[in-house]
């Protein structure tokens, strides 16, 4: 089991979102989850964060789910952060964050959560 929280940024309470299913199965699969969200008070019973800055334990993956616009105004925030990995879900690309982000040895993956999960390379 990985060391540390998976944070899912863009999480959503809506059941047909990817970023919602990514919760659920990352509840599943026996993870500490904690959803971001600047209204939604929980997800899959899971109380959600406002913002990033509201996370206080230690990351190990950072999923995302917020597009490069959102991202790119959270770039102090995420690198402070300090995950082991940041995980650009399909359409969530942030060359500049990546970058930034290989710099100080955080790992960078352009792949889906969902698959990486449910092929066992998460």
């Amino acid at each position: 089991m990985k060391s540390g929280a998976m944070v899912v940024l863009g999480a959503s309470p809506k059941e047909d979102r990817y970023s919602n299913m990514a919760v659920r199965e990352l509840l599943a699969g026996g993870y500490e989850v904690i959803p971001v969200h600047p209204a939604a008070r929980e997800i899959h019973g899971v109380p959600c964060v406002p913002s990033l800055a509201e996370v206080k334990v230690k990351v190990h993956t950072l999923t995302m789910y917020v597009n490069a616009e959102i991202s790119g105004k959270l770039i102090g925030t995420i690198i402070a952060l300090r995950p082991e990995k940041i995980i650009f879900n399909p359409g969530t690309e942030n060359p500049a964050l990546a970058e930034q982000a290989t710099q100080v040895g955080i790992e960078v993956i352009e792949a889906c959560t969902l698959v990486m999960l449910r092929t066992g390379c998460f």
